[in-house]
Parts: C-alpha cells; sequence; structure tokens
C-alpha cells in the first residue's frame, strides 16, 4: 500500500504535544552522568556555589498581577515583590540572562495561574536565575517564596479540584482538570535560589511547585538551591522533565503527591549536613512520595517514574562525620504510593529505602506496580528500614530487583566532595562500579526509549529517510516482513511528539510516505517506527 499522506499529517499535528509514551534515554550507567569524558550537562548554567554570587541590583519592579501577555527582556533584573499571578491567560515571556530577585518583606512569590502560561527559556551560557534580594553572605533559605507553575491536568484531589497552600487566593491558586496535554509553557536553564518563604509556622511554600502541570509543559535544566522546603514538589499532574538539580535544600528533594504519574531523567540530589527540616511534623529525605495524605485508594494514583538519579546525602563519604539528627531516609515510599525508581544512585544516608505500610508494600508486589529496580546504594549507615508490623521482606525485594549496596560511595565519581575551592564533579570515575549495570526493560513504567545514538537493527523492519538533512520534505521508505499494524511518531531532541505520520494496518513489501515537515523548526528530531512485535528508531535534521 503506498499513498500520500501529507494532510493527513497536517491534520494530526500536535500543538501541545505530550513526550510521557516516548522520554527515556537509554544509558548504560547508572546515576545523572556519565563516565569522565562525558558531556557534563551541569556545566556552565548551575551554580553550586549562590551564596557569594554577585547579582546587578533590580532596575525594575513587579509588585501587581500579570494579566496580559508581558517581556522581561534580557538586561531587566526585576524585583519581585508581594505574590504575583500570571492569570487571565495571560503569558510571561522571560528571556536569557533576566534576574529576579524575590523581596522577603512581601513574599515576593511567583504563580503562574492555570490557562496562563511562563516561557522561561534560558541558556547554558545565560541562564535566567530567581535568587535573594539579599546582598552576597547575608542570603538563607526562605528569603522569598518561590515559582508556583499550575495547570489542568488529572489530580486525585476530590472532585479533581487542589489548592496550592502558602497562604495563596483560593481561586488564582486552584489546580486540576481533565486535560493531561495541557501546556503552561516551559522552564529551561532556569535556576531557583533561596526560596521558601515560611507564610505559617511549619509552613513553606517550595522552591519550585508543580500543581496539576500537563505533560504538553517543558521543563528542563532546572537547578533548585537552598529551598526552606522541598526543592521540587508534584501534586498530581503528568508533566515530565529532565536535567534537575535538587541543592542543600532543607527538607525533601522530589516530593511527589495527589496521582503525580510524569517521568524524570538525570537528577542531581546534594545534601548539605547541617541543613535539616526542623518541624516536629517532618524529616529530610531525598524522596518523600504519598497518593495523598491520607494514603486513600483515590485515583489516579502517584505512579511518577524516575530514572538516572544521582542522590548524595549528608554523610558525604564518612559515616563518622556530623549530620543534623533531623536527616532520615534517602527515600520514604509511603501513604499507598506508587511511584518508581530505576537505574539511579544513592550515598551517604541514615537509611536507603524504607517502603512504608501495607498498601505502598502491596503496591510494590502488583505487576506493573510499584518498582524499585537496577539502583545502587553507597556508603549508607543502614540500607533499609524495616517496619515492625513486616507484610513483604524488603531486602528480598531489593536485591530480586537487581539492585546492589556497596560499604563506600569512595571512588564512585570524579569529585563528588570538594572543598571550597574546588567544583563539584559528579561524572563518573575510571572504574565507578555505576558505569554499567542500567536496565531500561521494563517497558511498563519506562514506555518506549530514545537510542540516542544507538542504531537497534531488526530483521523484521527496514527503514530509511532522505534527504537528510531535511528542508521541507522528506520520503520515508520502509519494508515489512509480514503485514503489521504500523505507528510511524516524530519526536523533537526533549522527546515531545509533534506529529503522527501513520497508525493503521499496513500490508507486507515496501512502503513510501512522503512526510512534510515546513512546519517544524530547524533542529535534531527522531522518527519511531513500531508495531506490537518491532521498532526502529532514526534520528534525523531539520535544516532551513
Amino acid at each position: 500500500m503506498k499513498r500520500k499522506i501529507t494532510t493527513f499529517i497536517c491534520a494530526l499535528f500536535l500543538g501541545s504535544a505530550s513526550y510521557a509514551q516516548y522520554f527515556f534515554e537509554e544509558t548504560t550507567y547508572r546515576g545523572a552522568f556519565g563516565a569522565a569524558n562525558s558531556v557534563d550537562w551541569a556545566s556552565g548554567w548551575a551554580n553550586f556555589n549562590p551564596e557569594t554570587t554577585v547579582y546587578p541590583a533590580a532596575n525594575k519592579t513587579v509588585d501587581a498581577d500579570i494579566i496580559v501577555d508581558t517581556k522581561w527582556s534580557a538586561g531587566d533584573v526585576i524585583l519581585l515583590k508581594n505574590k504575583v499571578y500570571v492569570t487571565n491567560n495571560a503569558t510571561l515571556t522571560i528571556e536569557p540572562g533576566v534576574v529576579i530577585r524575590g523581596d522577603k518583606s512581601t513574599e515576593g512569590t511567583l504563580i503562574i495561574s492555570k490557562g496562563s502560561k511562563i516561557k522561561a527559556s534560558g541558556t547554558a551560557n545565560n541562564p535566567i536565575v530567581f535568587t535573594s534580594n539579599f546582598d552576597v553572605d547575608q542570603r538563607n533559605p526562605g528569603d522569598w517564596g518561590g515559582i508556583i507553575l499550575l495547570g489542568k491536568a488529572v489530580n486525585n484531589f476530590a472532585n479533581g479540584n487542589g489548592v496550592i497552600e502558602g497562604g495563596l487566593d483560593s481561586t488564582k491558586a486552584a489546580h486540576g482538570g481533565t486535560d493531561d496535554l495541557d501546556n503552561s509553557g516551559n522552564l529551561q536553564f532556569v535556576r531557583i535560589e533561596f526560596a521558601g518563604y515560611p507564610f505559617a509556622p511549619d509552613k513553606e511554600i517550595n522552591g519550585l511547585t508543580l500543581g496539576s502541570v500537563g505533560s504538553g509543559t517543558t521543563i528542563d535544566h532546572v537547578q533548585v538551591s537552598f529551598s526552606n522546603d522541598d526543592s521540587f514538589e508534584w501534586f498530581g499532574g503528568s508533566v515530565n522533565a529532565k536535567y534537575l538539580i535538587a541543592y542543600r535544600g532543607i527538607d525533601d528533594d522530589f516530593d511527589t503527591d495527589n496521582g503525580f504519574r510524569g517521568k524524570v531523567q538525570f537528577g542531581l540530589i546534594v545534601r548539605d549536613p547541617e541543613l535539616a527540616d526542623q518541624c516536629n511534623c517532618s524529616t529530610s529525605e531525598s524522596f518523600e512520595s504519598d497518593n495523598d495524605g491520607a494514603g486513600s485508594d483515590n485515583s489516579p494514583k502517584t505512579a511518577a517514574v524516575f530514572s538516572n538519579i544521582t542522590a548524595v546525602g549528608p554523610y558525604r563519604g564518612s559515616l563518622s562525620n556530623t549530620i543534623d539528627a533531623k536527616f532520615r531516609r534517602a527515600l520514604r515510599i509511603r501513604r499507598n504510593s506508587s511511584i518508581s525508581v530505576l537505574n539511579s544512585v544513592f550515598t551517604d544516608w541514615p537509611t536507603g529505602l524504607h517502603i512504608e505500610g501495607v498498601k505502598a508494600e502491596a503496591n510494590a508486589q502488583t505487576a506493573n506496580g510499584l518498582v524499585f529496580s537496577n539502583n545502587t546504594f553507597a556508603g549508607m549507615k543502614a540500607n533499609f528500614k524495616i517496619d515492625t508490623t513486616v507484610f513483604m521482606d524488603v531486602r528480598k525485594y531489593f536485591f530480586d530487583n537487581h539492585n546492589d549496596t556497596i560499604v563506600s560511595a569512595s571512588g564512585l565519581f570524579v569529585n563528588a566532595y570538594p572543598t571550597l575551592d574546588l567544583a563539584p564533579d559528579y561524572r563518573l570515575a575510571a572504574g565507578s562500579a555505576l558505569l554499567s549495570g542500567a536496565d531500561f526493560s521494563n517497558s511498563t513504567k519506562l514506555g518506549q526509549v530514545i537510542h540516542v545514538g544507538i542504531k537497534k537493527e531488526n530483521n523484521d523492519l527496514s527503514i530509511n529517510l532522505f534527504p537528510n538533512p531535511v528542508k521541507e520534505n522528506a520520503v520515508i521508505n520502509f519494508s515489512l516482513a509480514q503485514a503489521s499494524k504500523m505507528r510511524i511518531n516524530i519526536y523533537d531532541i526533549t522527546g515531545s511528539l509533534v506529529r503522527t505520520v501513520l497508525n493503521e494496518s499496513v500490508s507486507a513489501g515496501a512502503h513510501t510516505y512522503n512526510v512534510n515537515t515546513q512546519n517544524l523548526n530547524s533542529g535534531v528530531y527522531f522518527i519511531n517506527m513500531e508495531s506490537d512485535s518491532i521498532s526502529k528508531t532514526m534520528k534525523f535534521l531539520i535544516s532551513k
């Protein structure tokens, strides 16, 4: 069967792209970084010493809601005062290099209400920075509020309606809906420093709060440093993210609640031995996850998937070091959560894994439920916390799922515990045990995988795309050994689905399809062809 399908693919063009099903890049290594000679994705834009970084003085003040499309341009240094909502379906665009200084006395906070958007696209050489308005060496966690991003995706609150805490307007801070593909804009190459204003005792705003944010939103290369509460917290939603850094926060680093079902790959967590949550109601963990506060069976269940996380805990290389007593576990998965963590490394915590409560334990024993596999614990005082009422053998579960333990984190990283005059480097040292052991075969949890630079041959499927690079039109040739239902999709470099070319039954033999790419921007793309039994991915370039 041969036919031209240009009209067909234009009809299927997705403006609010979702990459929930095609997101993870396959690695051979565990953790967030590859070998010492590989690219350090934190280099250039991240800052591991924001206490002494000199920022320019504010030249503009923003203290009122943003209700029309607004741009903060290069050269702007914004003093953010009050709780500022981007509302009324407005879009706030922030250009590379803009600095936003949050005011403490007025609880400066930026809230993107659902239906509105933020377009904050920094670059590796010129990131966007949200930071304290205090001078060098006077900055502390909680100097301003933080960023709150709200959307229309699904959560498991009653009636699907949530409101972010923080003394916020109950209407403008509402989130939730039915659109998991909702697009709240993008955050790329953004730093958020010294946020987490305590609006009430034991209640602080997080560094970055995401309420029911949909998968049409793009989040990558975001660093949250010295947050006075959680660094990142997700309440429901389906947004995906890559290249996240949680640096020296107070409470939890990655906190997932209320039906969050997104995917996160490549995350770095670094803890300070002296900074932990002093609230009587809380302890400090790298991961904390609940289905909801009551541990109910409300759906959708919290079932996010994390892969390639490097979490460096407070002991920093030696169990004899002194740490704050409120540090407890690298991972506390409780209250009926069903999140999954794969291909990651956790070091230097009092306890590694705590699957807390019979419901969370049951999720770990349910097919396609909570998955904890191909991870490494190193330098832990204890690898597991075992509840007194034991429902399952956590140790057996851990080792049966291809996880392992190492007595010390020494030799794993290039420079994980730097002195003040040296920059950290969390890439893997020569001979590191983490250089191998990753596994992306859990297709139910991981979805499809982008095989960047890897060509997997399949004798049942021959594919060719030309010309490559493409200007306006490409031709796909492929040959099938037998008839099959065939899907052909195009994804951008972040894994976002941008176009469906074909989704129908195809006969055996050779086929040709024309693809119009004139509405796609220049850049790297992937074309994936798959049936129920075969799959192949090719990388191609659009150059105009």
